[in-house]
């Protein structure tokens, strides 16, 4: 393992309190410290934007390869910045709305590519004749893939005592789910802060024995 310099070690712990100060209360420490993570992070994202798609990805194939036609794509962005002009605003309204309609059409594709394959392999059979084996996990799978449906079915009343059971279900089972993704954000968030824990004591204060 590599020895890190004490100075290093320092840091890390200095900024690692200011940032926790704020379990205390709100105070300059703590603003100051914010302020530098959100300009260091803005620095990082713009170099790296810079570094790894402006040269290699526009830069590259116009002043490299002669590929002219990306021009086109620097003038497109330049016309976002006419959002700062009250005269000339309706510019960058042209190049929101292309950006987003491209943006809608890939995520479409994305979807169809992502989920569609989800939604038929929730279908998998129940009973395989062949052996007789029954798969209890895909009957699971197929009753909760149809009470949750049901939970948000709206053409009708939810009166019928069936559809009335079978929405409730489903809506109990994406409590379950929620609770789960909930207590999984929170225990990687648990982890963070264990991590930064023993930064602080073996690290920054030494106390391991």
């Amino acid at each position: 393992m590599n020895a890190v310099n004490p100075e290093v070690i320092w840091i890390g712990a200095i900024c690692t309190l200011a940032i926790y100060s704020i379990l205390y209360r709100e105070n300059p420490f703590f603003r100051l410290f914010e302020h530098i993570f959100v300009g260091l992070a803005t620095g990082y994202w713009v170099q790296l934007i810079i570094v790894q798609i402006i040269v290699p990805q526009w830069g590259k194939p116009l002043f490299v390869e002669g590929k002219w036609y990306w021009t086109f794509a620097m003038l497109i962005g330049c016309m976002f910045y006419f959002i700062y002009s009250k005269r000339y605003v309706w510019i960058a309204r042209w190049a929101m709305g292309l950006f987003i309609g491209f943006s809608a059409g890939l995520g479409i594709v994305a979807f169809v590519a992502e989920y569609i394959p989800q939604i038929v392999a929730s279908f998998r059979p129940i009973v395989e004749w062949s052996n007789g084996d029954f798969h209890f996990d895909s009957l699971l799978v197929f009753i909760t893939l149809i009470v949750v449906m049901s939970y948000f079915f709206f053409s009708i009343e939810h009166k019928n005592r069936a559809l009335s059971y079978s929405a409730k279900t489903g809506r109990w089972l994406l409590m379950i789910a929620f609770g789960a993704i909930f207590g999984n954000t929170v225990m990687a968030r648990v982890s963070l802060f264990i991590d930064r824990v023993q930064f602080l004591l073996f690290d920054w204060l030494k106390l391991q024995s």
